[in-house]
């Protein structure tokens, strides 16, 4: 790739799953975290920006980040542990979607800030948690209900039946998806360009001074609200029609190619 005229970047934001993690080899390319490094050297902030939980970041451990916008930016978490910003989905909708569950038999899992807990054992369930190589979290329990903090849920029903199961299971809150196997969804105001910004405000960094990786349909709105939004070669056509630039696929060194790309790596 020929290289552009290197931009003013101070922070790049990297959605893990099939950006920087590959769900085909289970890890991280070498070039990927070398890159990492060498923003971190620079003294580029480096955020992870992710759809998963905090506690679920086990598989990129031994990599050093600025923060981590998880949730989908309902959850901003500073290096230090310093949370920046909670918000919890309406009660009221957790409850609609327990009672949905329970007549319908779709499954979900409800994410808290310390845990994670699932409706049923269900062949969608148990999919997606192979699928992120992550072990299967325990049932829900009737007995000791928590509505109050649920930070995200999963929801496993297909695209064509997201907006109506929206708008009558979980009108005060939005959902996004990087699967067809199921639906994130988050408190309504929420998303990825939310948290972008709340660490935008921390670092004391304009937007325009922002780049971000993504492939899912969860990174849209992060990708559009930068000042650089990348998609990887592996992302679907509506994601890259989102993105200021298209890079190579995950496991094809994508995260390098662009960086190099833009003059932010020697």
């Amino acid at each position: 790739m020929n290289t552009v005229q290197k931009p003013n970047v101070k922070a790049v934001f990297f959605d893990i799953d099939g950006t920087l993690f590959s769900l085909k080899t289970k890890s991280i390319p070498e070039s990927a975290q070398k890159a990492l490094k060498n923003l971190r050297k620079k003294g580029i902030k480096v955020i992870v920006a992710t759809g998963r939980s905090i506690n679920d970041l086990h598989h990129i451990g031994h990599l050093e980040f600025d923060g981590f916008l998880t949730f989908n930016g309902g959850y901003c978490v500073t290096v230090d542990g310093e949370v920046m910003f909670r918000q919890t989905i309406h009660p009221e909708d957790i409850k609609n979607l327990i009672r949905f569950s329970e007549k319908s038999n779709v499954s979900f899992s409800l994410m808290y800030e310390d845990k994670v807990r699932i409706s049923h054992e269900s062949p969608q369930v148990l999919e997606l948690y192979e699928h992120v190589n992550l072990p299967v979290p325990p049932l829900y329990s009737k007995e000791i209900p928590d509505f109050e903090n649920v930070l995200q849920a999963n929801v496993f029903i297909g695209p064509e039946y997201e907006d109506s199961f929206m708008k009558e299971v979980m009108p005060n809150s939005l959902s996004s998806r990087w699967t067809s196997l199921f639906a994130d969804v988050n408190p309504g105001g929420i998303s990825k360009q939310k948290g972008v910004q709340q660490f935008c405000d921390h670092f004391n960094i304009d937007i325009s001074e922002t780049m971000a990786f993504g492939d899912g349909g969860n990174d849209i709105s992060m990708l559009k609200c930068v000042k650089i939004g990348v998609a990887m070669g592996n992302a679907g056509d509506h994601v890259k029609e989102a993105a200021d630039f298209v890079t190579d696929d995950v496991d094809d060194h994508g995260v390098e190619s662009a960086l190099i790309h833009f003059g932010l790596l020697d």
